[in-house]
């Protein structure tokens, strides 16, 4: 190669690299995202009518596994499921051999102990003897009284059979005979967020709903707040007694419980201002942060038409004073750079 190609082919690349060649600063700077356009609006609380709605399923109010603490063959069974039983009713009769012989050793006892109480009256024995006599006696009186109990078994409260696992003659291996369930009277047990807790009260109001009767609505009281958080879910359990004397609603039945627990300050947002992540039920907001897109998980609260309350999963995530991204959010992805629209 001569000198003069040499410098035509130089003068050709430098000509190249100042036409199509940009520095990597300048490639950056244009490479780099715009700020995303978005409105706000300040987080402010107001006074609310609190009203919870919480899901449960109804329960018996009373359910008994009919399981006698006598082993031994199943003489007869007195009901089938679906039976109607009053408190006290015979439901299982077992088979008797124990009880039969516990009841002629009781006899026989009772015949000595009148003979030791005779001979003690007149001073031929020893209070000792009596005492030890009269202790005999008293312990088959028990022991008759508990196999009599297990032996012909009864209804302890009026209620449905719900289940029945055995059939005459078949050995009682220990699993229930039988299942009673209270349906003239209800129970749920609701989970309510800690938050709440100072407000729920022993005696309170809640309704019940059912899909089932859409338009009516079920009275119930609260009769036992638990004492204890749940760690985990950071909410606590209440115990709803339901009175059910027409049994429309049955044990097993997925219901609603509204629970009024009056005015409170909340925080309210328009309803498109919350975001849900696809694939699970997890929602969330973004808040403007110094210019920057904050993303803030929360949970729904109560829905005023196009309003909702939210509550924040963690509470220090969002307070009043904050600045809400209420249009362009759908856009944006945590720590993206905001530009913010009057």
């Amino acid at each position: 190669m001569n000198h003069k190609t040499f410098l035509v082919l130089c003068s050709s690349l430098l000509l190249l690299a100042s036409c199509g060649g940009k520095s990597p600063e300048k490639q950056a700077t244009t490479t780099k995202k715009e700020k995303e356009k978005v409105h706000v609006q300040v987080l402010q609380s107001e006074r609310i009518a609190k009203t919870l709605q919480l899901s449960s399923t109804l329960e018996g109010y009373e359910t008994m596994n009919i399981s006698p603490s006598i082993t031994g063959h199943i003489e007869h069974i007195y009901v089938e499921v679906g039976s109607r039983v009053q408190k006290g009713a015979m439901l299982v009769r077992m088979d008797q051999t124990q009880l039969n012989t516990t009841r002629i050793n009781l006899a026989s006892t009772k015949t000595e102990l009148d003979r030791v109480t005779a001979l003690k009256a007149s001073g031929s024995i020893s209070e000792q003897v009596y005492d030890q006599t009269k202790a005999g006696y008293d312990q088959l009186s028990e022991t008759a009284r508990f196999q009599e109990e297990n032996t012909f078994v009864k209804a302890k409260f009026s209620g449905v059979i719900s289940a029945k696992n055995y059939e005459d003659g078949e050995m009682y291996t220990g699993a229930p005979i039988l299942q009673l369930t209270q349906i003239n009277r209800l129970k749920a047990i609701i989970s309510i967020p800690e938050i709440y807790y100072p407000l729920v009260r022993q005696g309170m109001k809640v309704d019940i709903e059912s899909d089932i009767y859409p338009d009516h609505v079920f009275a119930s009281t609260i009769e036992i707040v638990y004492p204890t958080i749940d760690p985990t879910t950071h909410t606590f359990q209440a115990k709803l007694n339901i009175p059910n004397a027409n049994e429309r609603i049955r044990p097993g039945m997925y219901v609603r419980a509204n629970l009024a627990i009056g005015e409170v300050d909340a925080i309210v947002v328009p309803y498109q201002s919350v975001l849900k992540l696809t694939g699970s039920n997890d929602r969330y907001v973004f808040t403007n942060v110094d210019g920057t897109a904050h993303r803030v998980a929360v949970t729904l609260g109560q829905r005023f038409d196009d309003r909702i309350e939210i509550l924040p999963v963690n509470p220090d995530d969002l307070k009043e004073g904050d600045q809400l991204i209420v249009t362009g959010q759908a856009r944006l992805v945590d720590g993206d750079q905001l530009e913010i629209v009057k």
